[in-house]
């Protein structure tokens, strides 16, 4: 049987066209942000103009705010401090609004091909890779560099 696939990308040091270029190309339906704060400082990547790049590309978006890195773990994060980060996560995923997007996200990355949405390049840096394995720990993964 095969297992589903879940694909992650941060769209740190990208353009909107390369980001959704590497979407398309990987056959993306969804987008799933898991930002706490969908708001950027990079044309484009705030929320609402996201989500209407996204819709111009025919891929779909949404929010998962609870799935987000909450402050603390965001500082640990810049800091480089990834056990920190890792505690701080472990601790956001037991609250009831995360479980209940966590099995919403399960949901939606079951039916439609779905990216995890966050700001760093690097996933080996990012809680996307934490809520992959808390979450979606069934699925296979794979990591677009845009």
């Amino acid at each position: 049987m095969t297992m589903p696939t879940i694909w992650t990308i941060g769209y740190e040091q990208t353009k909107m066209a390369d980001f959704i270029a590497a979407l398309s190309e990987a056959g993306v339906q969804t987008v799933a942000d898991v930002r706490a704060i969908a708001a950027s400082r990079r044309p484009g990547f705030s929320k609402t103009a996201l989500a209407a790049n996204l819709a111009e590309a025919g891929i779909s978006y949404t929010h998962f705010r609870a799935l987000g890195t909450p402050a603390a773990g965001r500082e640990a994060a810049r800091a480089g401090k990834l056990a920190d980060l890792k505690r701080i996560y472990a601790g956001q995923m037991e609250l009831p609004e995360a479980m209940a997007q966590g099995a919403a996200l399960a949901d939606l990355a079951a039916k439609d091909r779905t990216a995890l949405l966050c700001y760093e390049r690097d996933p080996s840096c990012c809680h996307r890779t934490l809520l992959r394995k808390a979450v979606l720990a069934e699925f296979d993964c794979v990591d677009i560099l845009p």
